[in-house]
């Protein structure tokens, strides 16, 4: 599994033309979920990035995390994570989870974030989204998880 985490200062997501959720200060995160990942990845990921110490201190140091701050997440499926761009001029999506298979773990991922965290917005799995932000920084990091059992 493999999540971009971008400190945004604002971000919102829009399908055909109408905006389905927006935040102010907070993240935005990119899921994407490949063959073989399982549920017992997904608490820790969630954890990892919700606890991620990316915003700045009264020093402007990066030491504190978006639960420090009271900040808000946007979670946005992103099957392209897992393009292979090594051959050819076309991506390879065959790593990817299978569209069933990733709708579940999506799921399952919004659903352990906002056990954790109460501000959690989310796009439309599947669907052709716009995705604009104001990275603040800009901060991203990509942050992966590979299964135990593979």
């Amino acid at each position: 599994m493999r999540l971009v985490v971008q400190r945004v200062s604002e971000a919102a997501v829009e399908v055909d033309g109408r905006n389905i959720a927006s935040i102010d200060r907070g993240i935005l995160i990119l899921a994407a979920f490949k063959k073989g990942d399982t549920d017992r990845e997904l608490d820790w990921i969630a954890r990892k990035a919700l606890e991620l110490r990316i915003f700045g201190d009264d020093e402007g140091k990066m030491n504190r995390s978006l639960i420090d701050i009271a900040g808000e997440v946007l979670i946005v499926s992103q099957f392209t994570l897992y393009g292979n761009c090594g051959k050819g001029r076309r991506p390879d999506y065959t790593s990817s989870a299978s569209s069933a298979e990733a709708l579940r773990l999506y799921r399952k991922f919004v659903e352990i974030m906002n056990s954790y965290y109460p501000k959690v917005s989310e796009g439309e799995f599947g669907a052709k989204m716009k995705v604009k932000i104001v990275n603040d920084g800009p901060v991203t990091l990509l942050i992966d998880r590979e299964s135990e059992g593979i």
